[in-house]
């Protein structure tokens, strides 16, 4: 085994495939969701992996994904203030018909 690959293991262990085919993995694995990798040679490999729904992509995707993370940061660096109702009625109706266009 390379070094660098020795340096990534965290664990090894020996499970046994029980009757029905299963083995188990601890409970901190219990409702997650894996990819699993069937080699040639024999090896498993399970991944665990994050299912994006179709619908939530575009957030990934640039250059709403620098905009989401941008504004992540400026949410984290900036502190919360109440909000005057009645001053950003008044804003929107100043400046109604001007502003940033949004894009879908």
């Amino acid at each position: 085994m390379s070094d660098t690959l020795a340096d990534e293991i965290a664990a090894v262990e020996t499970k046994v495939v029980g009757k029905s085919g299963q083995i188990s993995l601890g409970k901190s694995y219990a409702g997650k969701t894996f990819r699993l990798e069937r080699f040639k040679d024999g090896r498993l490999v399970l991944t665990a992996v994050v299912l994006v729904p179709e619908t939530q992509l575009w957030a990934l995707a640039e250059p709403h994904r620098s905009r989401i993370e941008r504004g992540l940061v400026w949410a984290a660096e900036t502190r919360p203030q109440e909000t005057n109702v009645n001053t950003l009625l008044r804003r929107r109706t100043k400046g109604a018909g001007r502003g940033r266009v949004r894009h879908s």
